[in-house]
């Protein structure tokens, strides 16, 4: 039996780890051993040395946006074909921690590259391979960013202005509404309600 792919998308602050967990606990109380996590970018060696790339603030030189997109294809690349295929072809559920709709939302909407390119790039990368079940944890940017202030020091992307993080929501809000496998929770809501979203989103996949 082949495994499946569950991808946990949102903003800066949404709630992710705590969705993350909730749906591994939920798919190990069907019976559900088998399961894995990984996140974007990151999950191999190479992935995880571009992730320090990206993300981290380890060189004076300055990246465009161009090149930040490349690398993000770079990492996905190397994490699709060493860990998320073969993970499902040996029946194993993989949770991520993002995946593509990132890149169109903050490379595409964020940054302002072209949506089509990326397309484009996606379709000779992934060969058209996509998620499961996407769940977009949806929040307020100001609300978010309020929440990755305190956990102290922020990331080279957690840097950028509130517009940035504005044109990724409005990305993720379009995408997700054009995307039957995809389902919007509102991460405002208590945690509790929050958690009981997921797992009722999580039925599509067969586990009632």
């Amino acid at each position: 039996m082949q495994g499946k792919f569950i991808v946990i998308e949102g903003l800066e602050g949404a709630g992710k780890s705590t969705a993350i967990e909730t749906v591994i606990t939920h798919l190990k109380s069907k019976g559900i051993a088998d399961v894995i996590t990984t996140r974007e970018p990151g999950g191999t060696p190479i992935a995880e040395a571009l992730r320090d790339i990206i993300k981290g603030n380890v060189f004076e030189e300055k990246i465009f946006s161009q090149t930040e997109l490349l690398l993000m294809y770079a990492a996905r690349v190397q994490l699709l074909n060493l860990v998320i295929k073969p993970a499902i072809d040996n029946g194993c559920w993989v949770v991520a921690d993002r995946f593509e709709l990132s890149t169109f939302a903050y490379q595409g909407a964020g940054r302002g590259l072209e949506l089509n390119f990326i397309e484009e790039l996606s379709r000779f990368c992934l060969n058209d391979f996509s998620p499961d079940l996407t769940l977009y944890l949806d929040i307020e940017p100001g609300a978010g960013l309020q929440r990755v202030e305190q956990r102290g020091q922020k990331d080279r992307i957690e840097q950028e202005p509130l517009d940035f993080f504005e044109r990724i929501r409005a990305c993720y809000q379009k995408k997700v509404c054009q995307n039957p496998k995809a389902v919007t929770i509102d991460a405002h809501k208590p945690l509790e309600q929050v958690k009981k979203t997921i797992i009722e989103s999580l039925d599509v996949l067969g586990l009632s």
